[in-house]
């Protein structure tokens, strides 16, 4: 696997070019590493409002860019409600309609640390984005989930919510 940087050169994801490059424009030496399994602290799903992220990025006086929050899935709300997600734990989130519609669990709120910061084209620090997160939503933007029904999901995709208690998901 390669990776494209912001001046677009390629060089292989784990290889030291790259290393050296990410920390030149952190401004500190870093190690790269490879994980089977992402780079979520919780669990293996994560999920966050475009709302969310306008809200925060609008508080932090910066462009939106829901790259800084690496969800697996950014969805739109009915209504334009930021931290809307928060309301959403303990209950299952299915991706499309019928009974074998792909589904997640929503385990908890996604606590944010300081990953926000650092901008995905130039890797430069913008503390005011978690400074955002903390002040508005006790440092939390988005949920974690665990798959609970497999399938596809699609862009522009009905997604409902429900009580976890519905069909005997939760004891």
């Amino acid at each position: 696997m390669h990776i494209c940087t912001p001046d677009g050169e390629e060089m292989p994801a784990l290889g030291e070019d790259l290393a050296t490059e990410v920390g030149r424009r952190y401004g500190a030496p870093v190690q790269m590493m490879q994980l089977n399994h992402g780079i979520f602290d919780e669990a293996s799903i994560s999920v966050i409002a475009s709302d969310t992220v306008r809200e925060i990025s609008r508080l932090a006086g910066l462009s939106p860019d829901v790259r800084r929050f690496r969800p697996n899935v950014v969805v739109r709300l009915l209504q334009s409600v930021p931290f809307q997600e928060d309301e959403w734990a303990g209950g299952v989130l299915s991706f499309g309609e019928g009974d074998d519609a792909p589904a997640i669990t929503v385990t908890m709120r996604d606590v944010r640390c300081s990953m926000v910061n650092f901008d995905p084209d130039s890797a430069s620090s913008a503390p005011e984005v978690l400074k955002a997160v903390v002040r508005a939503n006790q440092t939390t933007a988005g949920i974690y989930g665990a798959v609970t029904r497999i399938g596809r999901l699609a862009v522009g995709q009905t997604i409902l919510l429900r009580a976890a208690t519905e069909k005997g998901e939760r004891g």
